[in-house]
């Protein structure tokens, strides 16, 4: 295992970054990347890893979708019950990463976390696949279970529930909203030289650009 895991290598050579190359605005720049990712049409670009520290200050992390960026805030959904949402509740900062290897890319975010407005959770529950509605009343996210059965048992009790009629959202599901405080976007380079430029929120209500060594 550790030869075949050493024996891994790759050189990054599609891209260069440097400060000339983006903008003075780290959230349109996050915009031009993921635009470029989209219509690489690379899978699922807007996966992205969501780190966050309980009240023990043991981090976290798993891939959740990104829904919505706005005004500097990144918006994803989730059981506030969840896992993640009880260690939200318990210390509201986290960070984000996206990985395009595909572009040789990544893009790291840090800052606050913060509930979406209920009518913005409502709205976009509403949007979702009726299997999904379904899915959030059924699923004690993160909690153990006995066994499939019992989350199958829970889909069709739910889905008799609704029948015939709209899928309310549940009061333990909604979105949260990361707002950014620190950026940093990442390209691959060769032997390992790889750009990086991060974004930095000042007091005085402006974005700090810089470099950092790789």
């Amino acid at each position: 295992m550790k030869d075949k895991i050493e024996s891994i290598r790759k050189e990054y050579i599609r891209a260069v970054l440097d400060e000339a190359h983006t903008s003075a605005s780290p959230i349109h720049q996050f915009e031009v990347w993921f635009d470029e990712a989209l219509r690489s049409d690379l899978p699922e670009p807007h996966a992205m890893t969501l780190a966050t520290v309980d009240d023990r200050g043991r981090p976290s992390a798993r891939v959740v979708l990104l829904r919505n960026v706005q005004d500097g805030v990144f918006s994803f959904y989730s059981n506030y019950l969840s896992r993640k949402g009880k260690q939200l509740d318990q210390n509201p900062f986290a960070s984000l990463s996206f990985f395009w290897p595909e572009l040789e890319r990544q893009v790291r975010i840090e800052g606050k976390i913060v509930r979406l407005d209920a009518d913005i959770s409502t709205a976009y529950f509403a949007s979702r696949p009726r299997g999904s509605q379904i899915g959030a009343w059924a699923s004690p996210q993160s909690e153990v279970i006995p066994h499939r059965e019992f989350l199958e048992e829970r889909v069709a009790f739910f889905t008799e529930q609704f029948e015939g009629q709209s899928v309310d959202r549940p009061p333990h599901w909604g979105g949260f909203g990361l707002q950014a405080d620190y950026l940093e976007f990442w390209q691959g380079r060769e032997s390992r030289l790889h750009d990086r430029i991060i974004y930095q929120w000042q007091t005085d209500g402006s974005w700090k650009r810089g470099r950092l060594a790789p």
